[in-house]
Formats: structure tokens, sequence, C-alpha cells
């Protein structure tokens, strides 16, 4: 199996985005519309400021009570981010999600978000055609 870069990953992927002003269900409802997982979070200028994920809205809000239509992102997002550039190999994606016991990592090019990769995701060509290779064995397997 061939290992992509992260631009092959993400081609083609529209990006979700929110300012930390926005509030959880906003964001909420925006991840819900474009059906992902997570958001992310940039400032004025387009940069990457942080990440809020439907984990950060199970433990940072709901399980702590906040009310979603008052709670901003700013206050429950992650800061603290690892990102990738779009250059590097999806196993360096997984390795980080792996290492880190994180299920998504931000694709960036000179500090804007560009896409992103999930766990979820990742692996969607890569299960397909080791699906197809294990067919084929199969097949090559019955006719000898």
């Amino acid at each position: 199996m061939p290992n992509r870069t992260l631009r092959d990953v993400i081609d083609g992927q529209s990006v979700t985005c929110a300012i930390a002003e926005t509030s959880v269900r906003a964001a909420a409802i925006a991840m819900a519309n474009a059906k992902v997982g997570a958001i992310l979070v940039v400032d004025d200028k387009g940069l990457l400021s942080g990440l809020f994920t439907e984990r950060d809205v199970l433990n940072r809000v709901v399980a702590k009570g906040l009310d979603p239509d008052k709670t901003l992102l700013s206050e429950v997002m992650s800061v603290k981010l690892q990102t990738a550039t779009p250059d590097k190999p999806l196993d360096h994606a997984l390795h980080m999600m792996f290492e880190g016991g994180f299920r998504h990592v931000p694709v960036v090019e000179n500090g804007r978000p560009i896409g992103m990769v999930s766990a979820r995701n990742a692996l969607g060509r890569e299960i397909c055609q080791f699906e197809e290779e294990l067919k084929e064995r199969d097949h090559i397997a019955e006719i000898l």
C-alpha cells in the first residue's frame, strides 16, 4: 500500500472553522451540518488558535453542566495543538494520534488550517485497498 501525503488525504476536503467567540451550540450545529467530529478555531487573521471536538462537547460542556448557548469555544477548546504540514506522510499523523491519544490532526500551511485528518477518515482508502488485496489473494488461492 503506498503511503499518501496529508495533502492527498485532505484533497477536496472543505475546512470547517469558527472563531473563538462562537457559542458551543453554534459550533455543534456547524459540525453536525458538515458531518465532522471537530471544528478548527481560527483568529481574525485565519491562523489556527484551537480545536473543538465532539468529545469536548461531552466532557467539557455537557458533563460540567455548562450552557452551550452561553459557553464560548474560547472557554472549552484545546489550545495546545499538535499539527502537521501537508507534505508529511499519513503515517506521521497516525503516529501523532497514537502517541498523543487524540483523534484529529489539523493540517496547516503557514499557520493557516487547510484541512484535518481524523482517525476515522484517514484510513478510508487504505482499508478499501486492503480489502481488495485480500479478495485478490483469496481468488488466487482458489485458482491454485
